[in-house]
């Protein structure tokens, strides 16, 4: 019967014989994926070395830094850097809690603007969306420069020394907008808005229960730098808090390298400077502080990471 149907439809055989050489053509030799490997294992060696680096010099004893520099095996090993940065107490675990909250809830909300700007205008039959798209593109190019922006937050607005004030002048970023644009344009077709309509979805509903779940890629991405933005921040707090109980981990971080330089420096003038001096761990410390402050964020990408995946395997339009 096979033969038969061989005989009577050659096609078949051809076909399936060009499919097989796509197949094999398609694959990769064994020396190519073996260098391919090596590649791939250097470039993650290339990324990892500098923080496994970090690590140990903040646990290296201070004289041996100075006697030996910066080794990946030391031979003493030392926690007092840790103790020195952690011996502010409540400060330390007061910013990170400030950290934490502005960075969760100021990420939310910004995905929210980004999300509420951009959608409209990757539609075809929103009226102003040139202009819009114009004026949110305006601001990446002209600004209005340090001194105006500092008085709409102290006076306009008078959010300075509120927790509102590390939150509410990143909420806003045209350049994530015009990537969230681009990919609601390119993911979302129009057949699935009408579609929606079809069904009696309002236009709130559409975007919340239907848009949004087939975005998760673009979600995780801008969620990611937004985060990155927020936990990284220490501008914010230079520029506008003067209230030590709102300080977050990474302005606190500053300021204690700056007091590292201000003693280091010789320029202390009180008499137990000398004592303190002898005792600082200077290097250890300031590698132990770039520790505490990549420490929880470096555990964000995992999360966001499930997410890259599971968007890029959602399909909308079918057939």
């Amino acid at each position: 019967m096979a033969e038969d149907i061989s005989v009577q439809n050659p096609d078949i055989i051809i076909e399936d014989e060009h499919r097989f050489k796509t197949n094999t053509s398609n694959r990769i030799s064994p020396v190519s994926n073996i260098l391919l490997n090596i590649l791939f294992a250097l470039c993650a060696i290339i990324c990892i070395a500098p923080i496994l680096l970090i690590i140990m010099i903040s646990l290296t004893e201070e004289k041996e830094i100075l006697v030996n520099g910066y080794t990946f095996f030391p031979q003493k090993l030392s926690l007092k850097a840790y103790d020195y940065v952690i011996t502010a107490g409540d400060v330390i675990w007061r910013a990170y809690g400030v950290s934490i909250f502005v960075t969760v809830v100021g990420t939310l909300l910004s995905l929210m603007v980004i999300c509420l700007y951009a959608y409209p205008l990757s539609r075809q039959s929103f009226k102003y969306k040139n202009f819009f798209s114009f004026f949110a593109y305006f601001t990446m190019i002209f600004g209005g420069g340090l001194v105006p922006w500092y008085m709409v937050y102290t006076q306009l607005v008078n959010i300075k020394n509120t927790i509102w004030i590390l939150i509410v002048p990143y909420l806003m970023n045209a350049w994530y907008m015009m990537i969230m644009r681009t990919f609601f344009k390119t993911t979302i077709h129009e057949s699935i808005i009408e579609s929606a309509k079809i069904d009696g979805a309002g236009e709130f509903r559409t975007f919340f229960v239907i848009v949004l779940p087939l975005c998760r890629a673009g979600l995780a991405t801008i969620g990611l730098f937004c985060t990155l933005g927020y936990w990284n921040d220490w501008w914010l707090p230079l520029v506008f808090v003067t209230d030590s109980k709102l300080y977050n981990v990474q302005y606190l971080m500053y300021q204690t390298l700056n007091m590292i330089q201000y003693l280091a420096s010789g320029s202390a003038q009180f008499a137990e400077s000398s004592k303190v001096l002898a005792d600082l761990p200077s290097e250890g410390a300031r590698m132990a502080i770039a520790v505490i402050s990549i420490g929880p964020i470096i555990f964000a990408y995992p999360f966001f990471q499930k997410y890259f995946i599971k968007g890029l395997t959602i399909g909308a339009v079918k057939g």
